[in-house]
């Protein structure tokens, strides 16, 4: 895992009903992942919804930008105990994205560019509560945190975010990613602290 240095901010300086158990606020955005970053063209860039679906429905990145998009401020909040609050993001949301496909699935393997993948409940992915992210604070999303996009679920812990996300695969059965794999929670809820696996 690589990491950057950053600082944290005492939490009484903010809402404490904002800020998960065992979290502590920062100004900066910490860089981690579990390899190297990958540095993908946009252009090169596609998103595919496959699995349980009669066919795989792929958009190009301009395809992607060509959809409704949404812009939402909203707190994050890393398994490593940092919580970033009032983050904006610009993305479309993945209501979009399966508004027209018919699936029996219940969940969701999103799968990345470098082999990352996670596992995902397919209702967190719905109701405005996931997007495909392409740019954070008003710039395009920068390959350390994601770029060209990202998955954003904002209400799990951030590892369920996928960066350099390349698509989901929509599934009647919970296959747990990589994390998940290596002892993280399978769900990730900051609010019950689900760091591991028996939280």
């Amino acid at each position: 895992m690589v990491t950057r240095g950053f600082h944290g901010r005492r939490s009484a300086e903010v809402d404490p009903a904002r800020v998960p158990p065992g979290q502590y606020v920062t100004r900066d955005f910490p860089v981690l992942s579990a390899g190297p970053t990958p540095r993908r063209l946009a252009a090169d860039w596609t998103f595919t919804i496959r699995g349980a679906v009669d066919e795989p429905v792929v958009w190009s990145f301009y395809e992607l930008r060509a959809l409704p998009a949404t812009t939402i401020t909203t707190d994050i909040h890393c398994v490593t105990k940092w919580s970033k609050l009032d983050t904006q993001w610009r993305g479309v949301s993945l209501d979009t994205l399966l508004a027209d496909i018919d699936t029996s699935a219940d969940y969701a393997l999103a799968f990345s560019d470098g082999g990352y993948t996670t596992n995902l409940p397919l209702a967190d992915l719905t109701g405005g509560q996931a997007m495909i992210a392409y740019e954070y604070e008003g710039e395009p999303l920068t390959p350390e945190h994601g770029g060209p996009a990202r998955l954003l679920v904002p209400h799990l812990y951030f590892w369920k975010s996928a960066k350099w996300v390349r698509g989901i695969e929509l599934r009647d059965d919970d296959q747990p990613g990589f994390w998940e794999n290596y002892g993280y929670h399978n769900y990730g809820d900051p609010w019950k602290e689900q760091r591991y696996s028996g939280d």
